[in-house]
């Protein structure tokens, strides 16, 4: 499905571990354009790290502060955004991305994920719990937001980063 056109945007939505990062990265520097990671926006504005944001103001003043970013960001043109795992959850923000933007919901297994995050101490939400009831948790919760405005889907455990970028330029060019 090729872009609407409203925007030069890509961003990339889905579970922690994925390769939002890694794949962003590689798009933005394919096309030429600015990347953004919206966990380490956060960081940046707030001088101290998630986790620190999380244990201060909990996952709802977390929230708040990357809707603004998303906000943000979505105006600004032409970027290559890795969202949080979470961005889906807030209604304004899925609006925002699937409005402005070619929105890509990268997936893989559980297993890949577990295996992607296994030595991450970053991660609140995977903090002091069994890892894998908590990422089949999270995207049991997520999983049809994400798909709900997604543009395109790109599973990341089935093709390496230069594939996966090759497919998304593809979609988002019409090709």
């Amino acid at each position: 499905m090729a872009h609407s056109g409203q925007s030069d945007n890509i961003y990339l939505i889905g579970p922690m571990g994925v390769g939002k990062s890694t794949v962003g990265r590689q798009l933005a520097k394919t096309r030429g354009w600015t990347f953004v990671d919206s966990d380490r926006e956060i960081e940046s504005r707030t001088g101290v790290s998630i986790a620190t944001v999380f244990e201060y103001e909990g996952e709802a003043g977390f929230r708040k502060r990357e809707k603004a970013v998303i906000a943000d960001f979505v105006q600004r043109s032409p970027i290559v955004l890795a969202t949080g795992g979470g961005v889906v959850l807030c209604q304004a923000n899925r609006e925002a991305l699937s409005s402005h933007g070619f929105v890509v919901y990268l997936t893989c297994s559980v297993d890949k994920l577990l295996h992607r995050t296994r030595s991450d101490t970053e991660r609140p939400l995977l903090q002091n719990t069994d890892r894998r009831q908590r990422i089949e948790e999270l995207l049991h919760e997520r999983e049809p937001l994400y798909r709900e405005c997604a543009h395109f889907i790109v599973n990341t455990g089935e093709n390496p980063t230069k594939s996966a970028v090759a497919m998304i330029l593809r979609a988002f060019d019409g090709d």
